[in-house]
């Protein structure tokens, strides 16, 4: 009986604290679990956190789900992935509606690229910093070639980079590029015609000539006549005083007396060999673009779309001689050459019409090239070809079409046009100077052959300046 209403006791005693322990935090008023003012987590693109809440969540809400992502794992845990670069906000509700604002910042994952930069720059000092999807790159690099590879690295981890590097060096070594623009021509002119003379009964002259070279030319002092044919002209009697003159010196003249029949054969070989187009000396700082064009711009209209439609603009196309190149200075002096010659002419024969304007089109030979070679070394581009044929061909009617016998009465040029590209690059170092380099001393007069203190006495010092050497005055 004892015992039972001592356990009865006892059991009434662990409930009476139990009460206690509750009824304080039961009459407490609501509070709101807020974070702290500048709370802010962060988090890497691809990695995750949990979060352990003291009380039972009801709801989760990211203000910017394309930055991060939440998951609840159990009513007081949630898990934080991070999807991308950026800045979200992250809001927490409890069961007696009470909430937490996190500021959450997903930064990417740099140290694989702060590897990279130990790697491949180890005596440089670079810092790389993020803010939200900008990558920020600070310090200090000995060139802008540096500086630009840099940049590249950081482009791979970030589509928006901030590059903040400094050029320490107190000068830029510059690129001289002397280029040499030549087409080799090789324009073949093939010319072939005949003319036929013939001394009719009364002592005249007639010549029979398809008009496409000039046919002989008469003189006499005696009586002259006119003679039919196709390209008839006037002359005298080739067995009396008169004269025959062949226009072209490259011809050959067949004359029968027996038939007073002569014939002129002209056949004719013309040959081009080189031409120098253009010969720009470029400069630039190392690293840095230049550009040459030595030629002009066509106008080129254009018809409009949209709003516009319908109306036509005017817009300029540059054509000619035209080069660019970019210069990179290394360490051992080697350069590496990034060049695009172009040489490009108005092609009337492939011309369009738009709109009542003839445009013409362009008939261009490109080239672009990266080759690395040390200072005065040179190299050449060849082989951009511009082949072209042209023929053209008269003939007397009806005798040039008989076969075999009508070769007489036909004569033809044909104009091969075959013409090379050849382009030419040397490049230089050119190191200006330096600050700390004293300047080169200015150019002087060269000193009179005379002594002047001799012989003007008005100079100061004149009088202890040694007196002229004696003349001999004996006389030769």
């Amino acid at each position: 009986m004892t015992s039972s209403r001592a356990v009865r006791i006892a059991i009434l005693l662990c409930l009476f604290v139990v009460l206690a322990a509750e009824l304080p935090c039961a009459a407490a008023p609501p509070q709101t679990a807020a974070a702290p003012e500048g709370q802010v987590l962060h988090i890497f693109t691809g990695k995750s956190v949990v979060i352990n809440m003291q009380s039972r969540m009801t709801r989760v809400l990211s203000s910017n789900p394309v930055v991060i992502e939440t998951l609840a794992t159990s009513p007081t845990q949630v898990v934080v992935e991070g999807k991308s670069a950026g800045k979200s906000s992250l809001i927490l509700w409890d069961e007696t509606g009470h909430s937490q604002i996190l500021d959450v910042v997903v930064d990417p994952d740099l140290s694989g690229l702060r590897a990279a930069i130990q790697h491949a720059y180890p005596d440089e000092q670079i810092a790389v910093q993020a803010d939200g999807s900008h990558l920020i790159l600070s310090g200090n690099v000995p060139d802008a070639h540096t500086s630009e590879d840099l940049g590249k690295m950081a482009g791979l981890y970030s589509t928006q980079v901030v590059n903040s590097l400094l050029v320490s060096v107190t000068h830029e070594r510059q690129v001289l590029l002397e280029v040499k623009f030549a087409e080799v021509d090789r324009t073949r002119l093939e010319q072939f015609g005949i003319n036929i003379l013939n001394v009719g009964a009364t002592n005249t002259i007639g010549s029979l000539s398809t008009q496409q070279f000039g046919p002989p030319t008469s003189a006499s002092t005696s009586g002259s006549g006119s003679g039919g044919g196709g390209g008839g002209s006037s002359g005298s009697s080739l067995s009396g005083r008169g004269s025959i003159t062949v226009p072209d010196l490259l011809n050959i003249f067949i004359f029968r007396p027996d038939m007073n029949l002569g014939v002129t054969i002209k056949d004719l070989q013309q040959k081009s060999i080189l031409q120098i187009l253009a010969e720009p000396n470029l400069m630039a700082l190392n690293g840095q673009k230049a550009s040459f064009l030595a030629g002009g711009e066509f106008p080129v209209p254009v018809v409009q779309g949209g709003q516009n439609i319908g109306m036509v603009t005017i817009q300029f196309r540059p054509f000619g001689v035209k080069l660019e190149f970019t210069g990179y200075i290394g360490k051992d002096n080697i350069l590496r050459l990034h060049v695009a010659p172009e040489v490009s002419a108005l092609d009337y024969t492939n011309a369009v019409t738009i709109s009542g304007f003839t445009v013409p089109a362009l008939s261009t030979r490109r080239a672009e090239t990266e080759i690395e070679l040390k200072d005065g070394q040179s190299f050449g581009i060849a082989g951009l070809l511009d082949h072209r044929l042209q023929t053209q061909m008269s003939k007397i009617p009806g005798i040039g079409d008989i076969p075999v016998l009508g070769q007489l009465f036909r004569s033809r040029t044909i104009n091969r046009s075959n013409t090379e590209l050849l382009v030419l690059v040397t490049p230089h170092i050119i190191d200006p100077v330096r600050d700390q380099a004293a300047a080169p001393a200015l150019p002087t007069l060269p000193l009179p052959f005379l002594d002047v203190p001799k012989y003007d006495k008005t100079i100061p010092g004149a009088s202890k300046a040694a007196p002229p050497a004696p003349v001999s005055s004996k006389q030769p």
